[in-house]
Protein backbone atom coordinates (compact mmCIF):
# COMPACT_ATOMS: atom_id res chain seq x y z
CA UNK A 1 0.00 0.00 0.00
CA UNK A 2 2.97 2.75 0.82
CA UNK A 3 4.72 1.61 -2.36
CA UNK A 4 0.86 2.52 -4.45
CA UNK A 5 0.58 5.70 -2.49
CA UNK A 6 3.88 7.04 -3.33
CA UNK A 7 3.67 6.27 -7.01
CA UNK A 8 0.41 7.75 -6.73
CA UNK A 9 2.11 10.69 -4.96
CA UNK A 10 4.96 10.62 -7.90
CA UNK A 11 2.67 10.85 -10.63
CA UNK A 12 0.99 13.68 -9.37
CA UNK A 13 3.84 15.80 -8.71
CA UNK A 14 5.22 15.06 -12.44
CA UNK A 15 1.30 15.70 -13.66
CA UNK A 16 1.37 19.10 -11.83
CA UNK A 17 4.46 20.39 -12.54
CA UNK A 18 4.11 19.60 -16.21
CA UNK A 19 0.94 21.94 -16.20
CA UNK A 20 2.38 24.60 -14.13
CA UNK A 21 5.76 25.19 -15.97
CA UNK A 22 3.63 26.89 -18.43
CA UNK A 23 4.94 30.08 -18.64
CA UNK A 24 1.94 32.56 -18.26
CA UNK A 25 1.15 35.74 -16.73
CA UNK A 26 1.66 34.59 -13.69
CA UNK A 27 5.01 32.74 -13.83
CA UNK A 28 6.27 35.71 -14.99
CA UNK A 29 4.96 37.71 -12.50
CA UNK A 30 6.51 35.91 -10.03
CA UNK A 31 9.70 35.81 -12.05
CA UNK A 32 9.99 39.41 -12.08
CA UNK A 33 9.37 39.60 -8.51
CA UNK A 34 11.81 37.06 -7.97
CA UNK A 35 14.34 38.83 -10.28
CA UNK A 36 13.92 42.35 -8.01
CA UNK A 37 13.61 40.35 -4.54
CA UNK A 38 10.38 41.56 -3.42
CA UNK A 39 7.43 40.13 -1.81
CA UNK A 40 8.76 36.89 -2.88
CA UNK A 41 7.57 34.51 -0.48
CA UNK A 42 4.43 36.60 -0.11
CA UNK A 43 3.90 35.90 -3.74
CA UNK A 44 5.20 32.27 -3.89
CA UNK A 45 3.13 31.69 -0.89
CA UNK A 46 -0.08 32.43 -2.81
CA UNK A 47 0.52 30.81 -5.43
CA UNK A 48 1.11 27.72 -3.97
CA UNK A 49 -1.90 28.03 -1.53
CA UNK A 50 -4.18 29.16 -3.92
CA UNK A 51 -2.90 26.20 -6.04
CA UNK A 52 -3.64 23.59 -2.67
CA UNK A 53 -6.95 25.04 -2.19
CA UNK A 54 -8.05 24.30 -6.10
CA UNK A 55 -6.61 20.84 -6.47
CA UNK A 56 -8.54 19.81 -3.42
CA UNK A 57 -11.45 21.32 -4.90
CA UNK A 58 -11.04 19.44 -7.88
CA UNK A 59 -10.56 16.22 -6.35
CA UNK A 60 -12.96 16.22 -4.03
CA UNK A 61 -15.78 17.84 -6.64
CA UNK A 62 -14.93 16.17 -9.98
CA UNK A 63 -14.16 12.90 -8.57
CA UNK A 64 -17.84 12.64 -7.23
CA UNK A 65 -19.06 13.88 -10.83
CA UNK A 66 -17.31 10.96 -12.27
CA UNK A 67 -18.62 9.09 -9.88
CA UNK A 68 -22.39 10.09 -10.61
CA UNK A 69 -21.24 10.44 -14.70
CA UNK A 70 -18.41 8.22 -15.82
CA UNK A 71 -18.46 9.90 -19.24
CA UNK A 72 -17.73 13.11 -17.69
CA UNK A 73 -14.41 11.73 -17.36
CA UNK A 74 -13.90 11.23 -21.36
CA UNK A 75 -15.46 14.93 -21.64
CA UNK A 76 -13.30 16.31 -19.16
CA UNK A 77 -10.33 14.00 -21.16
CA UNK A 78 -10.70 15.69 -24.24
CA UNK A 79 -11.33 19.01 -23.55
CA UNK A 80 -8.09 19.08 -21.50
CA UNK A 81 -6.19 17.13 -24.09
CA UNK A 82 -7.34 19.79 -26.41
CA UNK A 83 -6.12 22.66 -24.40
CA UNK A 84 -3.08 20.82 -24.08
CA UNK A 85 -2.09 20.01 -27.25
CA UNK A 86 -3.47 23.75 -28.16
CA UNK A 87 -1.07 25.32 -25.84
CA UNK A 88 1.80 22.89 -26.92
CA UNK A 89 0.89 24.47 -30.66
CA UNK A 90 1.24 28.18 -29.08
CA UNK A 91 4.28 27.40 -27.60
CA UNK A 92 5.72 25.88 -30.47
CA UNK A 93 4.79 28.90 -32.43
CA UNK A 94 6.30 31.53 -29.86
CA UNK A 95 9.41 29.22 -31.02
CA UNK A 96 9.58 29.42 -34.68
CA UNK A 97 8.50 32.77 -34.55
CA UNK A 98 10.02 34.37 -31.39
CA UNK A 99 8.68 38.34 -30.03
CA UNK A 100 11.96 40.31 -28.87
CA UNK A 101 9.82 42.20 -26.65
CA UNK A 102 8.56 39.05 -24.25
CA UNK A 103 12.24 38.93 -22.85
CA UNK A 104 11.90 39.51 -19.29
CA UNK A 105 13.03 43.23 -18.05
CA UNK A 106 14.63 42.81 -14.63
CA UNK A 107 15.71 45.94 -14.44
CA UNK A 108 14.01 49.51 -14.23
CA UNK A 109 11.89 50.86 -11.79
CA UNK A 110 11.03 48.87 -8.40
CA UNK A 111 7.60 46.71 -8.13
CA UNK A 112 6.01 48.64 -5.80
CA UNK A 113 4.71 47.92 -2.52
CA UNK A 114 3.94 44.59 -0.70
CA UNK A 115 0.29 45.46 -0.71
CA UNK A 116 0.21 45.98 -4.29
CA UNK A 117 2.32 42.80 -5.06
CA UNK A 118 0.29 40.62 -3.06
CA UNK A 119 -3.26 41.59 -5.14
CA UNK A 120 -1.43 41.46 -8.25
CA UNK A 121 -0.63 38.07 -7.88
CA UNK A 122 -4.15 37.14 -6.41
CA UNK A 123 -5.86 38.46 -9.27
CA UNK A 124 -3.56 36.62 -11.75
CA UNK A 125 -4.30 33.39 -9.91
CA UNK A 126 -7.83 33.18 -9.39
CA UNK A 127 -9.22 35.25 -12.33
CA UNK A 128 -6.96 33.09 -14.74
CA UNK A 129 -9.27 30.70 -16.58
CA UNK A 130 -6.72 28.25 -17.27
CA UNK A 131 -6.19 27.78 -13.44
CA UNK A 132 -9.44 26.16 -12.64
CA UNK A 133 -9.06 24.23 -16.24
CA UNK A 134 -5.39 22.88 -15.21
CA UNK A 135 -6.12 22.18 -11.41
CA UNK A 136 -9.86 21.81 -10.63
CA UNK A 137 -11.18 19.76 -13.84
CA UNK A 138 -8.21 18.29 -15.53
CA UNK A 139 -6.06 17.29 -12.38
CA UNK A 140 -9.30 16.24 -10.47
CA UNK A 141 -10.07 14.20 -13.15
CA UNK A 142 -6.67 12.43 -13.28
CA UNK A 143 -6.97 12.15 -9.80
CA UNK A 144 -10.68 10.26 -9.76
CA UNK A 145 -9.23 7.89 -11.84
CA UNK A 146 -7.00 6.53 -9.26
CA UNK A 147 -10.02 5.86 -6.96
CA UNK A 148 -8.84 5.66 -3.37
CA UNK A 149 -5.21 6.93 -4.35
CA UNK A 150 -6.44 10.00 -5.74
CA UNK A 151 -5.30 12.47 -1.96
CA UNK A 152 -2.28 10.97 -2.69
CA UNK A 153 -2.33 12.19 -6.43
CA UNK A 154 -3.55 15.44 -5.31
CA UNK A 155 -0.79 15.86 -2.58
CA UNK A 156 2.06 15.08 -4.93
CA UNK A 157 0.32 17.96 -7.35
CA UNK A 158 0.13 20.10 -4.59
CA UNK A 159 3.73 19.60 -3.97
CA UNK A 160 5.08 20.29 -7.55
CA UNK A 161 3.11 23.59 -7.27
CA UNK A 162 5.22 24.34 -4.11
CA UNK A 163 8.09 22.90 -5.37
CA UNK A 164 7.84 24.91 -8.99
CA UNK A 165 6.82 28.65 -7.31
CA UNK A 166 9.45 28.20 -4.47
CA UNK A 167 12.24 27.52 -7.00
CA UNK A 168 10.81 30.03 -9.49
CA UNK A 169 10.54 32.86 -7.03
CA UNK A 170 13.76 32.73 -5.16
CA UNK A 171 16.08 31.08 -8.33
CA UNK A 172 14.73 34.09 -10.41
CA UNK A 173 17.29 36.20 -8.43
CA UNK A 174 20.49 34.58 -9.64
CA UNK A 175 19.16 34.01 -13.02
CA UNK A 176 17.94 37.74 -13.49
CA UNK A 177 20.93 38.66 -16.22
CA UNK A 178 19.55 35.00 -18.32
CA UNK A 179 16.26 35.77 -17.69
CA UNK A 180 16.33 39.37 -20.14
CA UNK A 181 17.39 37.61 -22.87
CA UNK A 182 14.66 36.46 -26.01
CA UNK A 183 16.57 33.10 -26.48
CA UNK A 184 16.11 32.02 -22.89
CA UNK A 185 12.35 32.32 -23.59
CA UNK A 186 12.97 30.36 -26.65
CA UNK A 187 14.37 27.40 -24.66
CA UNK A 188 11.72 27.55 -21.89
CA UNK A 189 8.81 27.60 -24.55
CA UNK A 190 10.45 24.23 -26.28
CA UNK A 191 10.40 22.23 -23.21
CA UNK A 192 6.75 23.66 -22.67
CA UNK A 193 5.67 22.32 -26.23
CA UNK A 194 6.92 19.06 -26.09
CA UNK A 195 5.66 17.94 -22.58
CA UNK A 196 1.85 19.79 -23.65
CA UNK A 197 2.23 18.35 -27.01
CA UNK A 198 3.00 14.64 -25.42
CA UNK A 199 0.58 14.89 -22.60
CA UNK A 200 -2.41 16.36 -24.60
CA UNK A 201 -1.43 13.37 -27.13
CA UNK A 202 -1.55 10.73 -24.10
CA UNK A 203 -4.92 12.07 -22.87
CA UNK A 204 -6.73 12.36 -26.09
CA UNK A 205 -5.66 8.70 -27.05
CA UNK A 206 -6.69 7.60 -23.68
CA UNK A 207 -9.97 8.09 -24.10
Amino acid sequence: MTSSLLAAALAGFGTGLSLIVAIGAQNAFVLRQGARGHAVLAVVAICAVSDAVLIALGVAGVGAVVTAWPAALTVVGLAGGAFLLGYGFLAARRVLRPDPAAALTTGGPEAGSARRAVLTCLAMTWLNPHVYLDTVLLLGSLASDRGDLRWAFGLGAALASLSWFFALGFGARLLSGILSRPKAWRVLDGLVAATMLAMGGMLVVGV
